[in-house]
């Protein structure tokens, strides 16, 4: 992927990043994968979703998406918090 004039690096890898995972998620939800996650086979397709979650406004990120940020960071109780709990102990 070549990158554009004033784009930096990290910005160039997380683009690419989340090309990867559209092109996963539309492969997984039309069975050509081995592996999928239900988030991936059971959400809304990637087409369909575009500016809706992009992490603001009134909607913001689901529950699902938090607890998937949660995860690597080794948040203790993820799993009963809410939603809110969940916004508040990622910031």
């Amino acid at each position: 992927m070549k990158h554009a004039p004033g784009v930096t690096v990290p910005e160039a890898a997380l683009a690419e990043e989340i090309a990867a995972r559209v092109v996963n998620k539309n492969r997984a939800q039309h069975g050509e994968s081995v592996q999928a996650s239900l988030s991936s086979i059971n959400d809304i397709s990637a087409s369909r979703w575009g500016g809706q979650r992009s992490h603001q406004g009134a909607g913001g990120r689901t529950v699902l998406q938090l607890r998937n940020e949660a995860r690597p960071r080794g948040l203790k109780g993820r799993s009963v918090m809410n939603k809110a709990q969940l916004e508040a102990a990622l910031t």
